[in-house]
């Protein structure tokens, strides 16, 4: 059997957090969650996620600016970061992907696949997106 990782699910909304923790839960991953980017922040310098399902929409420090942080920093920089966003727009997955994240997951999470593609992402690190 093959050892589940910790994820760290960074997202504002309570509902999809739930959704996302549970869902990754039922499949034995140790997951971790954070409302905000402080958050994050301050809950990774003690855990070190095997991949990171961070909100591009969060109040105050926006996703995007999170990544670049998480990214220019040597303890956080190898950790992939898979960016949720509702807005799956012309445009969106270049400016996702060009601020560090590894790819994007849209909102809303298909909870019929998302656990297989998290499962392809920490075994041979990131495809682009989930609906590649």
């Amino acid at each position: 059997m093959v050892e589940h990782q910790a994820i760290l699910i960074v997202d504002d909304n309570p509902v999809n957090m739930k959704l996302i923790r549970v869902l990754l839960a039922g499949e034995g991953y140790e997951v971790r969650t954070a409302s905000d980017a402080t958050e994050a922040l301050g809950i990774l310098q003690a855990f070190r996620p095997g991949l990171i399902l961070l909100d591009i929409q969060l109040p105050g420090i926006d996703g995007l600016e999170l990544t670049r942080r998480l990214k220019s920093q040597p303890s956080t920089r190898d950790i992939p970061i898979l960016g949720l966003t509702a807005y799956a727009m012309k445009g969106d997955e270049e400016r996702i992907l060009a601020a560090g994240c590894d790819g994007y997951i849209p909102k809303p999470i298909d909870t019929r696949t998302l656990p297989g593609f998290i499962k392809a992402c920490l075994k041979k690190g990131t495809t682009q997106s989930e609906t590649d």
